[in-house]
């Protein structure tokens, strides 16, 4: 409570500190460096989020799947399968799928930029001035990155990529565009036109954003010959395991055949065609 109250007299007074965050480094699946902040510092950070998201929620596009409510990686993958099934009219033509990354997207959050986003819908400078101590409060290049780690940095770039989900919807007139995180897809049947999507795309993301698109993440290729999008490979009649999702699965339960481990990795499978890969898994419990 003596901490809590402290908090409170410091906000209160616009005196609030950021305190320093704790680094640590995870390999799923690739090698990310995490920083952690004090549980002083997390509880506001939720306290941020509980008043911002319901307000911010509400202006993201329904095809934006990534940290928010009824949304999540399922529903992405849901998504994609009906846009695809759309787009080639039942796989009765050729559907085109443009698929982008962005380059080290979180280190590459520019701050001036979204304290101007946020300007425009909050009024309050009080709020505006908390935002950017916790904004301000890390920084891969000075005025640029938000922490991997803080909850209050899902929400924030999410309103950052807002700022194109809605170029692309309203001004470009996408119709089959889903996004999730730093990842997003564009389907068509006209190849040209997804390339010519993709220079723009390219273009607003640099001058507006100060993103870059990754160039060796970047494709526009054909439905029919597998579709690699969130741990998935989709093909017009199923999807499967990506095999760097499949293999650190198998590695693990080797090394832990803990039955939260499996039953997790069991729901997981449920979401594709992986029947070989289940009797794999029920034998590799059995052996634990």
């Amino acid at each position: 409570m003596h901490n809590i109250l402290s908090l409170h007299r410091d906000l209160v007074a616009e005196q609030y500190t950021h305190g320093p965050y704790h680094p640590f480094s995870i390999n799923d699946p690739k090698p990310r460096n995490i920083h952690k902040a004090t549980v002083r510092d997390r509880l506001l950070h939720h306290a941020i989020y509980r008043k911002l998201y319901p307000f911010f929620g509400r202006t993201f596009i329904a095809d934006s799947y990534s940290c928010r409510e009824g949304k999540g990686t399922h529903r992405a993958l849901d998504t994609f399968r009906t846009y695809a099934r759309k787009v080639s009219k039942n796989h009765t033509r050729t559907c085109w799928v443009l698929k982008c990354d962005i380059r080290n997207f979180f280190a590459s959050i520019h701050h001036e930029t979204l304290y101007c986003i946020l300007r425009r819908s909050i009024p309050d400078k009080r709020i505006l001035w908390l935002i950017e101590r916790v904004v301000g409060s890390f920084h891969v290049v000075p005025g640029v990155g938000l922490p991997l780690g803080n909850l209050t940095s899902q929400l924030f770039v999410n309103i950052y990529m807002n700022e194109f989900d809605q170029w692309a919807k309203h001004t470009l007139k996408t119709k089959y565009y889903i996004r999730y995180a730093d990842d997003f897809v564009l389907m068509s049947h006209d190849k040209a036109h997804l390339q010519t999507m993709l220079s723009r795309f390219d273009r607003f993301l640099h001058e507006q954003l100060k993103l870059t698109l990754h160039p060796d993440k970047v494709f526009i290729k054909t439905f029919a010959s597998g579709v690699d999008f969130l741990g998935w490979v989709h093909f017009p009649e199923h999807r499967v395991l990506r095999t760097s999702t499949k293999r650190r699965m198998l590695r693990r339960i080797a090394i832990d055949a803990d039955e939260a481990v499996v039953e997790s990795y069991q729901g997981l499978l449920t979401h594709g065609n992986t029947w070989g890969l289940k009797d794999r898994l029920k034998r590799l419990k059995g052996q634990a």
